[in-house]
């Protein structure tokens, strides 16, 4: 039988906290009273589990829609996620979500003024291979505003959830693109109180994975747990 790491509680410093005044939602949302805490049993650490058999062939390719190319700059975002001691987490079902080019999500409930492109969903799916590693094409975000203070605008970013081996085992983060001035006065980037957290939550250009004439290349890399851990919404 495979022997389990223990668990390591993740630096308080690297976690967003559920209250954070300047986000204005998290007022109405973040929890008054202390949680309550619920150990795993079986049925949660173990499947139905989410690996490649859950990837259609085409979703690690946002770029291609139903009747042309989606507008905007064609970037590709690599990387790879590993564990607390350094190796890698095969098989693991990335989800991505975003906006478009202009800056407009494609669902009902956003309103923005921004053109929507007919073929940019927004949504793809990729799992890790044997290393680690995943791979996926799509459009470089825009900026949008969200009304959380006068003139707010949300930097370029893009959001991603990783599954583990279980429903039960999901972590959502977001990451951002270098250069951003916008990430200086966002709440929710600043929420994560470490200034080198935070840091870990923007990529890094890469002209390796860079394809000439087609697309940027960008890295991001995920790493599950401890002191280089990745921020993520509320790990625990």
């Amino acid at each position: 039988m495979a022997k389990l790491s223990g668990y390591r509680r993740q630096p308080r410093k690297q976690e967003a906290p559920y209250l954070h005044p300047a986000y204005a939602s998290t007022v109405q949302r973040s929890p008054s009273q202390p949680l309550v805490k619920l150990p795993h049993s079986l049925s949660e650490i173990t499947g139905p589990r989410f690996g490649h058999e859950a990837v259609r062939p085409g979703q690690a390719d946002l770029t291609r829609g139903a009747s042309g190319e989606a507008i905007g700059q064609r970037i590709v975002v690599s990387g790879r996620v590993t564990d607390g001691d350094g190796r890698p987490v095969p098989d693991a079902l990335i989800e991505i979500w975003q906006c478009n080019a202009a800056g407009r999500y494609h669902h009902e409930n956003d309103q923005h003024d921004a053109p929507l492109d007919p073929n940019f969903t927004g949504f793809g799916q990729v799992a890790t291979d044997a290393d680690g590693r995943y791979r996926f094409t799509t459009i470089e975000p825009g900026a949008y505003p969200w009304r959380n203070h006068p003139n707010a605008w949300r930097p370029r970013h893009i959001h991603l959830s990783l599954f583990g081996t279980s429903v039960a085992t999901r972590l959502v983060t977001q990451f951002y693109f270098p250069g951003d001035p916008l990430q200086a006065l966002d709440p929710i980037f600043n929420a994560v109180p470490d200034r080198k957290a935070r840091e870990r939550l923007i990529c890094s250009f890469d002209l390796e994975t860079t394809v000439p004439e087609t697309a940027l290349g960008y890295r991001f890399d995920i790493v599950l747990r401890g002191r280089e851990a990745t921020p993520f919404e509320n790990p625990e």
